[in-house]
């Protein structure tokens, strides 16, 4: 009997813990939901989206009195602006949503707020709602400035024309080596942060830099302009990309261009967090709605909205990502195992410095 009841005094006890910590999480966001209204604006870097743009503004307004104030443009352009204006004393963005190589520039210059002192929701804050847990951008460091919350089998980054090219045409890279696709390869330029270089950096990994060296005397078409690349592809004028995403190709996909995603080669592609790292800019200047719109954003409703409107693979466990497969999206979490996905993944800190920074570099040295 005693020990029964020291036993039912230990569950009372936790179960009032986790009530008092419930009770107080709630009383924290309805604090931060009235100051957020109160300051009724945030600023937020987001990916090239056009999608994205039309529907988070008016949600947010909506569901939380906020009006977004939404900065749409490729990662290592928002990077610049943000670190031009905060060199120069102004604080102008709160929050940055981009790939791994465009938020850890910002990291890199000490100029993110940590993360995890704004996660204050339960379904945000507890990693059993994360496939793999939390897992960090900055994987190599104890502090937590950046939140990788999509995780994609394979990296979006090969698109191809179906009036110039056949898919069956292009099964491996060295298929690009082909005089026949000379003039007619896209490249978005790997020498600036974004998706252009981790593809790149890949093959950079698996085929070495002579192969390199005679990809880039393919004559390709290299550009930092993303819609001039993808332009150019939906017209004919290329037969294949590389670096460029869905988002980008969105608005002539629904178009019906003659633009689809190439099935993964042979060489297979790396794992990818896509367009799914969050980076909150050091001292924001809308911390209230900051707070609520990272938490509204990582909880189950806000990942169901972002994993619909980009096609990005979130990791959270609670949200359904197995439809993406009609869209050509694989997600990590459906489709390998958690050691798979760290042996062949693409991103995260380690993989910034021991492959995409190499690789960037011998970028600078031949791409002219």
């Amino acid at each position: 009997m005693r020990r029964y009841n020291a036993l039912a005094a230990i569950v009372c006890a936790f179960l009032s813990f986790v009530l008092l910590e419930t009770v107080a999480a709630q009383s924290d966001w309805e604090k931060a939901l009235q100051a957020g209204r109160a300051e009724g604006k945030i600023t937020i870097a987001i990916p090239p989206s056009a999608s994205l743009r039309k529907e988070l503004e008016p949600l947010l307004k909506q569901k939380f009195g906020i009006a977004a104030e939404l900065i749409v443009s490729r990662g290592a352009d928002s990077a610049a602006k943000i670190a031009s204006e905060l060199r120069a004393g102004v604080r102008s963005t709160d929050v940055i949503i981009q790939g791994t190589t465009t938020a850890m520039s910002l990291q890199d210059e000490g100029m993110l707020d940590a993360i995890p002192i704004y996660m204050i929701l339960p379904e945000v804050r507890d990693p059993k709602y994360w496939w793999g847990g939390h897992i960090w951008n900055d994987n190599l460091k104890t502090n937590r400035f950046l939140y990788s919350f999509v995780a994609n089998a394979g990296t979006e980054g090969l698109f191809y024309n179906t009036e110039v090219a056949k898919a069956e045409e292009l099964r491996s890279f060295d298929d690009l080596l082909n005089p026949k696709w000379k003039g007619k390869i896209g490249l978005n330029d790997p020498r600036v942060g974004g998706s252009g270089i981790s593809l790149w950096s890949f093959m950079w990994d698996v085929k070495g830099e002579d192969y390199l060296r005679k990809l880039v005397q393919q004559d390709l078409f290299l550009s930092r302009n993303l819609r001039q690349v993808a332009e150019a592809l939906a017209k004919s004028k290329l037969a294949v990309t590389i670096g460029l995403g869905h988002s980008e190709y969105e608005p002539f996909i629904k178009a019906g261009l003659p633009v689809r995603e190439l099935p993964r080669p042979k060489e297979g592609l790396p794992a990818s967090s896509g367009y799914g790292v969050l980076g909150i800019i050091k001292e924001p200047p809308h911390k209230a709605a900051t707070i609520v719109f990272v938490n509204w954003f990582l909880s189950k409703e806000g990942q169901e909205f972002y994993a619909r409107v980009m096609e990005q693979a979130t990791r959270r466990l609670d949200v359904d990502t197995k439809w993406m497969t009609q869209v050509g999206v694989e997600a990590a979490k459906d489709t390998m195992t958690l050691a798979e996905y760290h042996r062949v993944r693409n991103h995260l800190e380690d993989k910034v410095i021991n492959v995409r920074r190499p690789a960037a570099k011998f970028a600078e040295q031949i791409l002219k």
